[in-house]
């Protein structure tokens, strides 16, 4: 069974402008031309974004034929990915995955501005802490099928909390590294091969 259909799902004040979706895009069409490849800009409604994906994946193959999906997402994306996972019975990868979003962005409500676009702003409102809330995953029930790439060198989140919520998943823990990524690169042939892209 080879997976057909990749879901992405960027970071707060991201957007499919990221390094890593654009790397990912490229790779996919140059060589798994017959993947389906989604990476939809998500609103900052956390309930509104997870409903779009839900929406755009809902004719996508489940696991138990002979095509399926998976997702990958970082930071935010990570969680949301994290969620979609459970919710699909798909595999996932999750790049310096948020474990506690709902915790973290408390002290971003209010006007932000998209890191790829500094002049589209959108407002992060205080009710979107509790939509956080409602999609915490709880134990992972299909740990197995997800690889986390987490970032010792992470400046935004703690390394230890994220290699502890995914403990018994495919961990590649790298010394030092960042936030974004930034030796994404080097991680690449590891994720396909995780995924087992095919069209």
């Amino acid at each position: 069974m080879r997976t057909t259909h990749l879901l992405y799902l960027h970071g707060f004040r991201s957007s499919p402008a990221s390094a890593k979706a654009q790397k990912m895009a490229a790779v996919v069409q140059r060589d798994y031309p017959g993947v389906t490849w989604w990476c939809p800009q998500l609103p900052p409604s956390p309930r509104l974004a997870m409903a779009q994906v839900m929406a755009g994946v809902s004719a996508w193959p489940s696991a138990t034929e002979f095509q399926r999906m998976a997702v990958v997402g970082s930071s935010l994306g990570g969680f949301y990915a994290t969620w979609v996972a459970e919710k699909m019975a798909c595999k996932a990868v999750v790049l310096n995955p948020a474990v506690c979003p709902a915790r973290d962005l408390g002290r971003h409500i209010g006007e932000q501005s998209n890191w790829h676009n500094p002049g589209e702003k959108f407002f992060f409102q205080p009710e979107f802490i509790d939509e956080l809330h409602a999609l915490e995953a709880g134990p992972l029930k299909q740990i197995q099928h997800c690889l986390a790439v987490i970032a010792m060198g992470d400046e935004v989140l703690d390394w230890r909390e994220m290699t502890a919520r995914y403990a018994g998943a495919r961990v590649r823990l790298l010394e030092g590294g960042d936030h974004a990524l930034s030796d994404f690169d080097e991680h690449l042939a590891d994720i396909l091969d995780f995924l087992e892209l095919g069209g």
